[in-house]
């Protein structure tokens, strides 16, 4: 059956872990988390919304739309950056000190965007300054979903691995809420003043969160396996070992499979997260208030279905699960977008809610679970790091670009966007696939 099932127990040696500890892990985790995708989500929505009007005033609006949606992509070329620096250190010196450095960089570029100038009163050194944070952004984001699922993972019972982990993936979705809410209250703004100085609040508002993250961070402990792999690798002489040289050394199948495997949830998750938005909004013209709308109501679908299938994965097997929710959406990426096209709120609110609940919640709910198990204790973070942000750099960022040049290209019909979904998501499915069939390893090593 699935050689990927995590049937194993914890690191063997592995002190035992209470209740307590575990939900102040998950915890910690899971609000870095929400950090991360809300500035992410928030600059997503503000991208399709309104930093074309601030920060890019000179060009026609397909162009200003492309050029908003470059620089949510350009937060992306650091992350595998990020991802591979400070997640060296997470497998060398400890995953908390990375963890906290990680939200510390967050918050501060996202607070910065908040604080920035726009176009009409600096010039070119707006959008050049706006670039700048997002590199910020994206270096520290890099490692913080690798960083919290292998926290989570190594603190958890082996066998509740996809349960615990897919609280990530809804954490992703609750960031993507709350930035959605936040700009719904914006848009019962006049839009003069929202362009002055509404657009500013929600990204102020993740210095709040990012206190919050912070203070939980610090009391954190390391988790058991990792002291004990350290332990090990110093009883063993392996102590000065690179973990991205061991990582491609001994894991280099791993790592491909692992960096495959995230293709179509990627796309689909950036699709829905960032791109749709715009897409019912500029192209099909629906009332923001309904565009907003039905993505908090699909959100909220996923946020409740991903830790769902997520503790089904743990019973039947992580690719079998991860599996099917790549197949679900290579078949419903053409009833997605029938019915956003249909530019009805309620059909909308129908398609983007079972994208969500089955598409990402299928995907996302095995991931974690399933990442973790493709690496050994002592380069877990920077496995998932590697895999993980490479694919981030190459499809999650450009995914909104791509998929508004794919409309702009079709003259507004969504079937390039179609058939780009359809691809991503059948690499997920042979990969995931191949990892089943290869006897990838499956337990704590």
């Amino acid at each position: 059956m699935t050689t990927i099932q995590s049937t194993a127990i914890h690191a063997p040696d592995a002190p035992a872990i209470d209740a307590a500890n575990i939900r102040k892990a998950v915890w910690a985790a899971t609000v870095g988390t929400i950090i991360e995708w809300y500035d992410y989500a928030l600059y997503g929505a503000a991208s399709g919304l309104i930093i074309n009007k601030l920060f890019f005033p000179q060009l026609s609006p397909v162009a200003g739309v492309l050029a908003a949606f470059a620089t949510f992509a350009v937060g992306f070329f650091t992350r595998p950056l990020g991802g591979l620096i400070i997640s060296h250190f997470g497998d060398k010196v400890g995953r908390k000190p990375a963890l906290v450095f990680t939200v510390a960089l967050m918050g501060f570029s996202t607070v910065a965007i908040g604080l920035l100038p726009d176009f009409n009163h600096i010039g070119i050194a707006a959008p050049l300054l706006l670039v700048l944070c997002r590199l910020i952004q994206g270096f520290g984001a890099g490692a913080e979903y690798a960083g919290a699922v292998t926290l989570v993972s190594e603190y958890v019972p082996a066998s509740r691995r996809g349960y615990y982990t897919s609280y990530l993936q809804s954490a992703t979705i609750v960031g993507i809420l709350i930035a959605t809410f936040s700009f719904l209250a914006l848009s019962a703004m006049p839009e003069a003043d929202m362009l002055s100085w509404g657009w500013r609040i929600p990204f102020l508002f993740s210095a709040l969160l990012f206190l919050v993250a912070l203070y939980i961070r610090n009391r954190l402990d390391e988790t058991p396996e990792y002291v004990v792999a350290m332990e090990k690798a110093a009883a063993t002489r392996r102590e000065n070992r690179v973990p991205l040289g061991e990582l491609l050394r001994n894991s280099p199948r791993e790592t491909l499979l692992g960096f495959l495997a995230v293709t179509g949830h990627n796309a689909n998750a950036y699709i829905l997260n960032a791109f749709a938005l715009s897409y019912m909004t500029n192209t099909l013209k629906m009332p923001r208030t309904d565009s907003l709308m039905a993505v908090i109501a699909a959100t909220a679908v996923g946020v409740v279905t991903t830790p769902i299938i997520g503790a089904i994965s743990d019973r039947i097997g992580y690719a079998k699960v991860f599996l099917s929710g790549a197949v679900f959406m290579m078949l419903f990426a053409f009833p997605l977008f029938a019915l956003l096209d249909t530019g009805n709120a309620v059909l909308a609110t129908v398609g983007m809610g079972l994208a969500y609940g089955l598409g990402f919640g299928g995907m996302a709910g095995a991931q974690g679970a399933f990442l973790a198990n493709l690496f050994p204790t002592r380069y877990r973070f920077s496995g998932i790091a590697f895999a993980r942000e490479l694919n981030s750099l190459l499809i999650a960022g450009p995914t909104p670009f791509i998929a508004s040049a794919l409309v702009a290209m079709s003259d507004g019909s969504p079937r390039l966007v179609i058939l780009y979904l359809i691809i991503c998501c059948t690499l997920t499915a042979v990969s995931v696939w191949a990892a089943r069939g290869r006897g990838v390893n499956t337990g704590a090593r």
